[in-house]
């Protein structure tokens, strides 16, 4: 009889800076803006503008706005990612399933190459990838895939693997997602409006084939579904953008700015493209967002937070993994 097949599990998301500076910043913007999945124009061309306008003048911004959201323990990124990882390892061992969890960030540290590392030197030989982005877009499911490919091109010994694309329309994370909602409307009460804001893309992405957008609406006609929301009961959004481009619409600050004007004074605000807290739902929604908001008329704004290690969330991851087991 052969040996028996070892798994274990790679989680796998963004990143963050190692600590809320400015020289910290940079070195992790450098990282993230030269991949060509997340920035695909010319090297000639973007290089010089990273390099010589972007990186000088946003790092040191970028540092307040971290300054600004940044725990105790550490970047909220990353200390919900540890959760995550430590509450998926112990629901596995709880049901009996020996399977190391790894954690690994498509930029910064823990890398990906290290939690390879950490899987090996457990004696895993298959491996099931989860990057925890609901749903997939080329700038960052695809990013994972390609690093995941370039740590595999070293190894003389290929690992069995899955790899887990998206999970948008997965029915335990709509459910934890509308858990969460139920849970603050029933603290707050339930408000006028359900705004559900997703990370943008370029449109040009999505014109090129790209399912992010449609996927990211798919989920929210689920949640609102799963809620027994009507049409005008919820709004999708989408937020983030950078540079000129056109990315996808409606943007999520242009209708904080709106909604007010049109009779909607009470709002909850979630943002479903987001596993773990970070500095694009601490600050940018919960705080940003909601000044537009106030300033424009708003009365009443809610952030629910995301689904973090929420243990139907966890529960959620479990069922993924095993899935790919059987």
């Amino acid at each position: 009889m052969g040996n028996k097949v070892k798994t274990g599990v790679l989680l796998v998301n963004l990143g963050t800076p190692a600590a809320p500076t400015a020289k910290a910043v940079r070195t992790f913007l450098a990282q993230f803006l030269h991949d060509r999945r997340v920035v695909d124009l010319t090297r000639w061309l973007w290089c010089p503008i990273l390099h010589g306008v972007i990186l000088p003048f946003r790092s040191p911004k970028v540092a307040k706005l971290y300054q600004s959201v940044w725990w105790e323990e550490g970047s909220p990124l990353m200390v919900v990612s540890r959760r995550q990882q430590a509450a998926l390892s112990a629901a596995l061992q709880a049901a009996g399933i020996d399977m190391p969890v790894a954690l690994g960030m498509s930029y910064g540290e823990p890398s990906i190459d290290s939690a390879w590392q950490e899987l090996k030197a457990a004696g895993v030989d298959r491996v099931i990838i989860l990057p925890l982005y609901p749903q997939y877009s080329v700038s960052t499911t695809a990013s994972v895939f390609d690093s995941w490919a370039r740590l595999m091109k070293q190894e003389r010994r290929l690992p069995a693997f899955r790899f887990i694309r998206d999970y948008h329309d997965n029915h335990g994370y709509i459910r934890a997602l509308a858990e969460s909602v139920r849970a603050s409307w029933q603290e707050h009460g339930q408000t006028d409006l359900l705004l559900l804001s997703y990370h943008g893309i370029p449109k040009r992405f999505e014109n090129q084939g790209d399912p992010y957008g449609h996927q990211c609406h798919r989920t929210s006609e689920l949640l609102a579904a799963e809620l027994g929301l009507e049409p005008h009961q919820w709004r999708t959004t989408f937020q983030s953008r950078f540079g000129r481009e056109e990315w996808l619409q409606p943007y999520t600050d242009e209708t904080m700015a709106k909604l007010p004007a049109e009779g909607i004074k009470n709002i909850s605000v979630i943002c479903p493209a987001f596993s773990a807290d970070c500095l694009e739902t601490l600050e940018e929604i919960s705080s940003e967002n909601k000044a537009y908001f106030m300033e424009s008329g708003g009365e009443t704004y809610h952030y629910i937070p995301a689904l973090n290690d929420n243990p139907e969330h966890i529960r959620m991851m479990m069922d993924l993994v095993c899935r790919e087991i059987a």
